[in-house]
C-alpha cells in the first residue's frame, strides 16, 4: 500500500511553489517525520518530510513547479522491484531489437513497383539529393529498401565545401562559455516587486551624514559590560532602530502606508531588516522594536540573521513591516539609493564608515562618518517631514544619551 505526499499549503497567498532539491534519494527506505525534499516558494523554503515510514518513489523532479496539492512522491510498504527504465541499457536493447524485428515485417507489408523506393528510403534520398533512378533496388520486385538507400547515402558524392572567407575574424583568447540558470521564486518575486514600486510609487531619497565618534565611544565603553550582562554584543544595528523609533514620534507619516484612498498610521513600528540570504535579500520583521531595549533588539537581530542564513524564516517572520532598515556598509557601499519595500512608504539606508575631514567647533577634525539614505514616497511623506526626520535620526545617534533618556 502506498501513500502519496502532495505539496502541503504553505501561505494564504502562495499558490505554487518550486522543487528545490530532493534530499532522498528515489528507493530510498526513509523513516517516518524524515525531511526527503525542500521546496522553494517566492518568500522561504520549507522541508517537506516523510508521513510515514516505507520506500520512496519520486513522482516530481528538481525544478518543477508544483502547485499547492500537488503529488510530489509517493511512500510504499516495504521495498518493491523497480522495472527497467525505459533509457536502461537493457530496455534499450530490447527496443532496438524490436525495431529491427519490425523493420522487415513493414517493408514486406507493402509491395512496390521495381525502383520505387519505399517511405523511409524515399524520405533518405530525398534529403541527401540522391536520385532514386540511381540506384539499384534489392528488395522484392526490385524496389529500393532502406538499406539501399543508406548504401546510396554513403556513396553519393560529397557536397563541395564553400569557399573560405576571404578575412576570417581573429580568434578571441580565453573562454567564452556562457551559463544559464531558472531564476528562483524568490529572485523572481523581487524583480517582480522591485519594478513594481518604481513605477507606481513617487520614490525620491534624500540624504545626510552622521558622525559615529559618540556611538563608537559608548559601545567601546560598555561593550564588555554589555555582553556580559546580556549575552550578545552590542552593535549599530540597535542604535539605528531605536534612533528610527523615537525619530517617527514626531513624523508618523514615516511610519504609515497608502491604502486605496486612505493613509493608514501606525502606533507600532515593526522594523524590517534587510538581511541577504544564501537564496537573496529577505527581510524578516522586529515587531514592536519601538519598546525593546537595545538588548532585544539585538538579541531579535541575531535570531533573525541566523534563520535568514540557514533559509529557516517562516512566511509570519517576513510578513508585514511598516519600515525598513537596510544596511550596504557591510558590503562597502559608501553611497546608494535604496528602493521602498512596498507597501511601506520610506526605508533608511546605513553606509560603510570612513575617517573624513569635518568642521568641528571651528576646527578640522578626522572623524568615523557615515552617510545615511532615506528613500521616500513623495505621495504621503513631504520633502519637510523627510528631511526633518532624518535630521532627527542624526541628532540622535551623534548623542546617543537621548535615546536612552527619551529627549
Amino acid at each position: 500500500m502506498s501513500l502519496e505526499i502532495k505539496v502541503p499549503p504553505v501561505g494564504e497567498s502562495i499558490t505554487e511553489v518550486v522543487l528545490s532539491r530532493w534530499v532522498k534519494n528515489d528507493g530510498d527506505a526513509v523513516a517516518m517525520d524524515e525531511v526527503i525534499a525542500e521546496l522553494e516558494s517566492d518568500k522561504a523554503t520549507f522541508e517537506l518530510t516523510a508521513e510515514k515510514a516505507g520506500t520512496l518513489k519520486i513522482v516530481a523532479a528538481e525544478g518543477d513547479t508544483l502547485a499547492i496539492g500537488a503529488v510530489v512522491c509517493s511512500i510504499e510498504e516495504g521495498a518493491a522491484d523497480a522495472a527497467p527504465a525505459a533509457d536502461s541499457p537493457v530496455a534499450e536493447k530490447a527496443a532496438v531489437t524490436e525495431d529491427k524485428q519490425a523493420a522487415p515485417a513493414a517493408e514486406k507489408s507493402e509491395s512496390y513497383a521495381a525502383g520505387t523506393p519505399s517511405p523511409a528510403a524515399g524520405k533518405i534520398l530525398a534529403e541527401k539529393g540522391v536520385d532514386a533512378g540511381s540506384v539499384k533496388g534489392s528488395g522484392v520486385d526490385g524496389r529500393i529498401t532502406k538499406e539501399d538507400a543508406l548504401k546510396a547515402e554513403k556513396a553519393a558524392p560529397a557536397k563541395p565545401a564553400a569557399p573560405a572567407a576571404v578575412s576570417a575574424p581573429a580568434p578571441v583568447a580565453g573562454s567564452r562559455n556562457e551559463r544559464r540558470e531558472k531564476m528562483s521564486p524568490l529572485r523572481k518575486t523581487v524583480a517582480k516587486r522591485l519594478v513594481a514600486v518604481k513605477n507606481e510609487t513617487a520614490m525620491l531619497t534624500t540624504f545626510n551624514e552622521v558622525n559615529m565618534k559618540p556611538i563608537m565611544d559608548l559601545r567601546g565603553k560598555y561593550k564588555d559590560q554589555f555582553k556580559e550582562k546580556h549575552g550578545v554584543g552590542l552593535g549599530f544595528m540597535s542604535f539605528f532602530t531605536k534612533a528610527v523609533c523615537e525619530a517617527m514620534k514626531d513624523f508618523p507619516s514615516v511610519n504609515a502606508r497608502i491604502d486605496g484612498e486612505s493613509v493608514v498610521f501606525n502606533d507600532f513600528v515593526d522594523v524590517s531588516i534587510a538581511v541577504s540570504a544564501p537564496k537573496g535579500l529577505v527581510v524578516p520583521i522586529i515587531r514592536n522594536a519601538e519598546s525593546m531595549s537595545l538588548a532585544q533588539i539585538e538579541k531579535s537581530v541575531i535570531e533573525l540573521a541566523t534563520k535568514a542564513r540557514d533559509s529557516k524564516l517562516t512566511i509570519d517572520e517576513m510578513t508585514g513591516g511598516t519600515f525598513t532598515i537596510t544596511n550596504g556598509g557591510v558590503f562597502g557601499s559608501m553611497m546608494s539609493t535604496p528602493i521602498i519595500n512596498a507597501p511601506q512608504s520610506a526605508i533608511l539606508g546605513m553606509h560603510n564608515i570612513i575617517e573624513r575631514p569635518i568642521a568641528e567647533k571651528g576646527e578640522v577634525v578626522i572623524c568615523p562618518m557615515m552617510y545615511l539614505a532615506l528613500s521616500y514616497d513623495h505621495r504621503i511623506i513631504d520633502g519637510r517631514e523627510s528631511v526633518g526626520f532624518l535630521v532627527r535620526v542624526k541628532q540622535l545617534l551623534e548623542d546617543p544619551a537621548r535615546l536612552l533618556l527619551g529627549i
